[in-house]
């Protein structure tokens, strides 16, 4: 696999559920979630990432739970809460090593998010909007 594609990899994994939202103000249920990512040093534009994912009650509890990434490679350096944004900055080391700094807007029914990933020399960011589309299954 070509690095660009490994990077790109990398970041759509990073991205995932787990690191966008921010609990309090946040609704359990079924979210859609669509991240828009851009590198500006590559010839063609990434489509955007959509999942569905099931938030329960516990899940949107804790705001570190739920913006911290599962990557036992990842620690959270920086996290701060105020109103209805989250901040935070994560290090993620090994083969997808690198620094995320992300600010989260959140309502009950939809949130937007927007990320930064500093890695191999390159700025990567991700947008993500997000809305609550009913219960879980």
């Amino acid at each position: 696999m070509h690095r660009m594609q490994r990077l790109i990899l990398a970041v759509l994994i990073l991205g995932m559920p787990g690191t966008v939202c921010a609990a309090g103000a946040m609704k359990e249920g079924m979210w859609e979630i669509v991240t828009s990512t851009e590198m500006p040093d590559i010839p063609y534009k990434i489509p955007p990432n959509v999942v569905k994912h099931c938030y329960t009650r516990e899940d949107v509890s804790d705001q570190k739970k739920i913006v911290a990434s599962d990557n036992k490679d990842c620690a959270m350096t920086d996290f701060k809460s105020s109103g209805n944004k989250v901040a935070w900055t994560m290090k993620c080391t090994g083969e997808r090593s690198g620094t995320f700094k992300g600010e989260t807007t959140f309502s009950g029914e939809s949130y937007t998010s927007v990320m930064k990933m500093e890695t191999e020399g390159q700025v990567i960011t991700m947008n993500v909007k997000a809305k609550r589309v009913g219960a879980c299954p």
